[in-house]
């Protein structure tokens, strides 16, 4: 107990909440539940047949197949209602174990994979980060699962399929010798129960999903992104404004350019100069030919 609060206390569990960790647990229960939803299913189906002389009638006969699927290794006895109580072996159609057992294996090691690659997360998270090293094998790993996921569940749900159509009560009673006189009844009583199988089917194509969307948060560990990664500019500093004005009155504290180059400057506080009688005089501006005082008309 000790132990596990020091983990804790060190943030060695912290990995979990993060999605890279979380995901790896999703994707080590639902291999568990593929795999043990297809791996351990067993069913079975009843038939009836009634036969004319009542006395070799069979009304109970019950026909178990389970995992790997071996169907035509799958038999049951039937009445031949022929008399003396003769009975005939009748066999199951289709070997579906190649889909079946390749999409056990690859729930089993993907959930091995899963729960080393989740200790190693949470217990070597240095050794995995070495040289980056561990990110790029983990994203090519995640990556092959996906693909075989996919590959794995749409094989397995043909499998499915067909071992669906092998164990249909009208395909079964073709092959009953009984059942191809009229004067005799055959039926199915009970129908398997593939509820689990289905089921199995649905966890395959999840984990498909999974493992794919986890791909991307593995991808973004191994640092390959990095030359796909546009940064924004750098902000640019404002330059502070020009400081037109000087205190009040002392004036303009700049020139301008033209006014230091020699150019015309006007002198808005100071005196200008003003037209006399022959231009400007000095302290107004009066028009020309016009005189400035009374003294002058004298």
């Amino acid at each position: 107990m000790d132990v596990v609060n020091q983990l804790v206390a060190g943030g060695q569990f912290r990995v979990v909440k993060e999605p890279l960790g979380f995901i790896k647990i999703l994707e080590w229960l639902f291999s568990i539940f593929a795999f043990a939803t297809c791996g351990s299913y067993s069913g079975e189906f009843t038939l009836s047949i009634d036969c004319v002389n009542k006395t070799e009638s069979k009304r109970n006969i019950k026909v178990d197949f389970e995992y790997p699927f071996k169907l035509h290794q799958e038999y049951f006895e039937a009445p031949t209602c022929r008399g003396a109580g003769a009975t005939t072996k009748v066999f199951l159609v289709g070997d579906y174990s190649s889909c079946a057992e390749f999409f056990v294996t690859i729930a089993v090691f993907a959930f091995l994979y899963s729960l080393g690659a989740l200790v190693t997360y949470i217990f070597l998270q240095n050794k995995y980060r070495e040289n980056n090293k561990g990110p790029m094998i983990d994203c090519i790993v995640t990556a092959v699962f996906a693909f075989l996921w996919l590959v794995s569940s749409s094989a397995w749900a043909k499998g499915l399929s067909d071992i669906k159509l092998a164990t249909d009560a009208e395909l079964i009673k073709e092959q009953i010798p009984a059942c191809q006189n009229t004067e005799n009844r055959c039926q199915e009583v009970r129908d398997p129960v593939m509820s689990g199988l289905n089921t199995s089917v649905a966890f395959g194509f999840l984990n498909c999903i999974i493992w794919l969307g986890n791909l991307w948060f593995v991808f973004k560990e191994t640092g390959w992104t990095a030359p796909f990664m546009k940064y924004p500019p750098p902000a640019q500093e404002k330059q502070p404004a020009p400081d037109t004005y000087a205190p009040q009155g002392q004036g303009y504290a700049q020139q301008d350019s033209y006014g230091q180059q020699g150019g015309y400057q006007p002198d808005y506080y100071g005196q200008q100069p003003e037209y006399n009688q022959q231009g400007y005089s000095q302290g107004g501006y009066s028009q020309q030919g016009v005189p400035t005082s009374f003294s002058n008309q004298m």
